[in-house]
């Protein structure tokens, strides 16, 4: 399984990566079992250490990928936009058409399976931290809890340890200067989120480029 990834789109700096598991961290697992493509869509805990990435979630334990074996292949969906042909500044001298801009993650590696108590409360605890506080909550897993750590039996922990990172940022790179400012302009104007999240990142691209001449 490879991500089609021209030269222009293709982004190594791996803080933006980080940036993009950070804000968009519910992801989809592929894996293949006998020769046959399964898919679950779970939040996953992303910890990076220089160029050594893990992943770590949990499946329902009556899923039938929790019994699959070898590589696994994780997918980071992030924002994405419409551009419209009409946007651009060079519109009368060239035949544009409509395209979308997105930034995705393809992050492949050997996949793990654990159910130990311990792996299990300390991957919800993390989870909980993280997502209780985007929605100003308060739940914590409580291991101490005999009706909470029951649950436990219902899920399986997975862990990726990525050996392969294809990272793939559509942003306008391949048009012109003027062309990539107009589509900014318009996407920051949006209503959308995501399109203003996809401004956002076009601008970090614009930064960058800048920054490395």
């Amino acid at each position: 399984m490879t991500l089609y990834l021209p030269r222009a789109f293709d982004e190594r700096d791996l803080s933006r990566l980080d940036a993009l598991a950070a804000s968009h961290p519910f992801a989809t697992l592929v894996t293949v079992d006998d020769g046959v493509p399964c898919i679950s869509h779970l939040p996953v805990l992303y910890r990076r250490d220089g160029d050594a990435i893990e992943l770590r979630g949990h499946l329902a334990r009556p899923n039938p990928q929790t019994r699959h074996r070898g590589r696994a292949l994780v997918i980071l969906q992030g924002p994405h936009a419409y551009v419209s042909p009409t946007w651009y500044t060079d519109k009368a001298e060239h035949a544009r058409v409509p395209t979308w801009n997105y930034v995705v993650a393809h992050l492949s590696g050997a996949l793990d399976w654990f159910d130990d108590d311990a792996s299990l409360g300390e991957l919800l605890i993390e989870l909980g931290d993280v997502h209780e506080g985007r929605v100003g909550g308060d739940w914590r897993y409580d291991a101490n809890d005999p009706a909470e750590r029951v649950q436990l039996r219902g899920i399986v922990g997975l862990r990726v340890v990525v050996d392969n990172v294809e990272f793939k940022a559509k942003l306008s790179q391949n048009h012109p200067l003027a062309n990539r400012l107009a589509v900014i302009d318009r996407l920051v104007s949006s209503s959308d989120a995501g399109d203003r999240d996809v401004a956002a990142w076009m601008r970090g691209t614009l930064e960058s480029m800048q920054e490395g001449a």
